[in-house]
């Protein structure tokens, strides 16, 4: 026994003084071929050590190589898959022998490394292999081989200690031969500090992708849980000058996968992002700016939840929540958000002359020549395909409460909707709906499922304050009052024009204590031929009323309407027409009567009296009115009894000034002339003799 021990011992000094000497005694060349034969075999391509090499063995393992490179695969663009400018490894010995790894230190200076995708799609960190064809190890063939991890769970990990562990300049580029990608990720800067699997582990570190710099730092609380499958707490930071982000939570590297945290985005400029990233955005408008994100996300790999939300885009601040789950044929969104804005214009473009502005082009704008070389008045529909395939990208449940909407010219109030998508078909539920002093409600489906999108609305509106409403909608500012609406309409079309040609509907509407501006009834009651001066009326005219109501149907784009009635004292309007949409003019004729009451809104809208016609055609920007003093002949033709009695009756009433008709005229009728024969007086004012009145209005 005690030679046996001799023995042993003087073999263990032996080893010792070999592998103290040997690096010593034995040639460089000796360990470079042996290096580049092994790689050789391992990998089927070459490994080139061509500066020098020192290795050490005790006390404790060195090895320091300078000038390593190592072959691309056959027909790569780079000649080198990766270069080294010196490597550095140093391993304690003795802790190896108790199944320790301590690691003092591990440098990279200089790496190169150049990954590379061919056109048949094979990448080259794929080997050949040795020389015997690259045979599968056991554990890659037969799973009864593989090394099972204990009873207790995940398999034991040996112990490490990582000191000195640095990357110094490194460089890696990817090319895709497919499709031509290029990305190259330079000046890299990382450091790992990991005293134990038990410590804390932090990495940092910068790089430079798109002529941006980054700077990265991970640290988590314990590798050893992490790598077990526990969940573990982790912290993320990411800064550069496109995109910040943070991230404190846990993570559970398990099945499935999953993260429970806090995030904070920030985003100076979506646009710009979108450009660094090599995707830029050619969408319209000047939005798409900043962008800050804050909440708590508790995600897995299929759903993904994101809570107590706080959301900053442009000029625009939403709170809320939103679950997405990817796992089936279309992800699934649902959720809800409060925004205390949203201005859409932002993510419209500018009108152009010729174009329709957001809400149709302000009346002053130039028209371009339209076909047959006439002038396409302003505000024309687009002809732009409507974009509405992204209809088709999810399924959504939401609800929506916005604080102020603002459309093109349109300003909508508080409002409060709930969305639902399913299959490309959108169902908008408008609950509360503040619009230009009205309140009402109102549902929008778009039905993009087939290969001509539909749309059908209803709205029910009261209260609305009109003249703002119309101007902003369609650059109308010939009507004012506060009305009811009940508007229920349906379309389909490839494109705005489209629609508008094929818009349906039906709808009522009602206003009240208002004014039809660019004409005065009154005015035209006592002189026929100076209520129409101008082709397009005199805008500073009005005829005001006590109520003005009428319903009409829509077929194929053109709006009829043949039961307009206002009221107003003295002036009773009757009308009937059409508005053809697609082309945004107009054909109407009002009948008004001077009539002998004094009763507005709820007055009698048949009463008797003298009717003078009125045509009102043209363009939605430019009407124009003119008498209709041949269809006043053709009524008088067809029912002389009934306009004798009425002129009579009216007639009587301004002689005598009964029910206060006399004095109201006064501010009214014009006056006669010096010289003039006088009527009676009435309230202390000249009342204008019928003879002379009639001598005015024909």
């Amino acid at each position: 026994m005690k030679k046996l021990f001799l023995a042993l011992t003087a073999l263990v000094v032996l080893l010792l003084v070999a592998a103290v000497v040997a690096p010593f005694l034995i040639p460089a060349d000796v360990y470079k071929d042996k290096i580049v034969q092994a790689a050789r075999e391992a990998t089927g391509r070459e490994l080139s050590l061509n500066g020098d090499i020192k290795f050490n063995v005790l006390p404790r393992l060195e090895l320091q190589a300078e000038d390593v490179a190592f072959a691309n695969a056959p027909g790569a663009t780079a000649p080198k898959m990766a270069t080294l400018d010196e490597l550095i490894l140093e391993l304690q010995i003795w802790p190896l022998l108790a199944g320790e790894v301590k690691v003092d230190s591990f440098v990279l200076v200089g790496p190169v490394i150049n990954l590379e995708i061919d056109k048949s799609g094979r990448p080259n960190w794929e080997f050949d292999g040795a020389k015997d064809g690259g045979a599968s190890s056991p554990s890659q063939t037969t799973g009864e081989q593989t090394a099972a991890p204990p009873s207790g769970g995940a398999p034991t990990l040996p112990e490490i200690s990582l000191g000195d562990v640095r990357l110094v300049d490194g460089l890696v580029t990817f090319r895709d031969a497919r499709g031509g990608e290029a990305i190259e990720i330079s000046d890299i800067q990382m450091k790992l500090s990991l005293p134990d699997l038990d410590s804390a582990v932090r990495a940092e570190g910068s790089l430079v992708w798109n002529a941006e710099k980054l700077s990265l730092e991970v640290e988590t609380e314990s590798l050893r849980g992490l790598l077990a499958g526990q969940t573990t707490p982790i912290s993320l930071s990411l800064d550069s000058k496109p995109v910040k982000l943070g991230y404190r939570g846990s993570v559970t590297n398990g099945t499935p996968p999953k993260v429970n945290g806090e995030i904070d985005l920030d985003v100076p400029s979506i646009r710009n992002l979108a450009s660094w990233t090599g995707n830029p955005l050619d969408a319209p408008g000047e939005g798409l700016g900043p962008l800050k994100i804050k909440g708590k996300i508790d995600a897995t790999d299929k759903i993904f939840a994101f809570t107590d939300a706080g959301i900053g885009l442009d000029a625009m601040n939403a709170t809320g929540d939103l679950t997405a789950d990817i796992g089936g044929k279309r992800p699934y969104l649902k959720g809800r958000l409060d925004v205390d804005k949203i201005d859409l214009n932002t993510y419209m473009p500018p009108a152009q002359d010729g174009q329709a502005a957001p809400s149709g082009a302000a009346s002053g704008s130039t028209g371009a020549a339209a076909p047959g070389g006439e002038q396409a008045g302003p505000g024309e529909w687009s002809d732009e395909p409507l974009a509405l395939d992204g209809l088709k990208a999810a399924n959504v449940d939401f609800a929506l409460t916005v604080g102020a909407i603002e459309i093109q010219k349109i300003k909508v109030g508080r409002s409060a909707l709930v969305v639902a998508l399913k299959d490309g078909l959108l169902n908008l539920d408008l609950s509360e709906l503040n619009l230009y002093g009205g309140v009402g409600k109102g549902k929008v489906t778009v039905d993009a499922r087939g290969a001509v999108p539909a749309v059908a609305e209803s709205f029910a509106m009261e209260g609305i304050q009109a003249e703002p409403f119309l101007t902003d909608a369609s650059d109308f500012d010939r009507l004012s009052g506060t009305g009811r609406m009940d508007i229920s309409v349906t379309a389909k079309g490839r494109s705005q024009k489209e629609m508008v040609n094929a818009l349906n509907g039906k709808g009522a509407v009602k206003f009240v204590n208002g004014a039809i501006k660019g004409i005065n009834l009154a005015a035209m009651a006592r002189n026929v031929q100076s209520a129409f001066l101008s082709s397009g009326g005199d805008k500073a005219e009005q005829t005001d009323f006590a109520e003005l109501s009428g319903t009409f149907t829509i077929t194929k784009g053109i709006l009829q309407n043949n039961d307009l009635v206002m009221l107003n004292p003295l002036v009773r309007l009757s009308g009937q027409g059409t508005s053809d949409l697609p082309k945004r003019t107009v054909n109407y004729r009002l009948e008004p009567k001077v009539v002998a009451s004094l009763e507005g809104q709820g007055g009698d809208a048949g009463a008797k009296g003298l009717v003078v016609p009125v045509i009102v055609e043209g363009p939605w920007h430019d009407l124009s009115y003119r008498p209709d003093l041949a269809g006043a002949v053709t009524d008088l033709v067809k029912d002389p009894g009934a306009a004798l009695e009425g002129a009579k009756d009216t007639l009587k009433q301004l002689k005598e000034g009964s029910g206060g008709l006399g004095g109201a005229l006064k501010g009214i009728l014009k006056p006669p002339a010096e010289g003039d024969e006088q009527g009676s007086q009435e309230d202390g004012g000249a009342i204008p003799d019928p003879k002379k009145l009639l001598k005015g209005l024909f």
